[in-house]
């Protein structure tokens, strides 16, 4: 398969010239990528999560606000960050008082953006970004997950040039009308649609990931998970003990309070990253 289409099936499989520079990253799909947005975007919405998501999203919404003001409507990433808030049920209270914190009409913590690069197992290539009040806690933290589970930190750079910056948004095609979805996604400016194992990959350009993912919502298709993460150039297929090994090391990452995303170039297949996942 080489991506999305308007209107052209063979097979089972569309033929589709990606539109944009997020829609060039390989002759397939990120199915490690993708299908781990989806798994941990449900695990996120269980309650014994959601305490541990509205610290992330308060953390996100406070630096937007101090970095571009507190005007969501001349702050795309304040923009994109309270609507993702507002969409896992964040009361409104929170977000409101996150963002004053962030102007500096309430007092509060200051947060760093750091970024961590490394390989997990099986040489797959790992980027964390963080929000943090503690350098030195948050990086002893991050190496020694990593060194846990059979990988290492890397300096800045050693991986970073493997991705790039895209809007991701997947879709559970079980009863879904496609068609209505890459229509819809590329009208609105998607780079790519494709299909990877149960779900409809979604690529944009991250200036137009709200355009797009906002597109779909008005098809009142549900979403599976919508990011603007650090999407691989290509994968590295893994297996068995890498496979569990560095899906810990994901779990233990993301779970951490610090750590906003994780992004990595793995390629599991999709039976086993569910059992692993489970």
């Amino acid at each position: 398969m080489s991506g999305a289409r308007r209107g052209l099936k063979v097979t089972g499989y569309f033929t589709f010239t990606p539109l944009g520079p997020c829609g060039n990253h390989g002759e397939g799909p990120m199915s490690g990528h993708s299908k781990w947005s989806s798994i941990k975007h449900k695990k996120a919405l269980k309650d014994a999560r959601r305490g541990k998501l509205f610290t992330k999203f308060i953390k996100e919404i406070t630096v937007a606000a101090r970095m571009g003001g507190g005007d969501v409507n001349a702050n795309p990433r304040l923009r994109t960050a309270v609507l993702t808030a507002r969409q896992n049920s964040m009361p409104t209270d929170n977000i409101e008082r996150a963002i004053k914190k962030g102007t500096g009409e309430l007092e509060g913590v200051t947060y760093e953006e750091v970024s961590y690069e490394g390989y997990g197992p099986g040489g797959v290539a790992i980027i964390v970004h963080a929000l943090t009040d503690n350098r030195n806690r948050t990086v002893a933290d991050v190496r020694s997950a990593f060194q846990k589970y059979g990988g290492n930190l890397g300096a800045s750079g050693s991986v970073s040039w493997m991705f790039q910056k895209c809007g991701l948004i997947t879709v559970e095609r079980a009863g879904v009308d496609e068609d209505r979805v890459m229509e819809a996604a590329l009208d609105a400016g998607a780079d790519d649609v494709r299909e990877s194992g149960d779900i409809l990959e979604v690529v944009t350009a991250p200036d137009r990931f709200e355009q797009v993912k906002t597109a779909l919502e008005k098809t009142s298709v549900a979403l599976a998970s919508a990011e603007v993460t650090m999407m691989p150039q290509s994968t590295v297929p893994i297996s068995g003990k890498n496979a569990e090994h560095m899906v810990r090391l994901l779990e233990i990452l993301e779970d951490h309070d610090d750590v906003q995303s994780v992004s990595s170039n793995m390629d599991i297949a999709a039976e086993e990253l569910e059992r692993l996942s489970a």
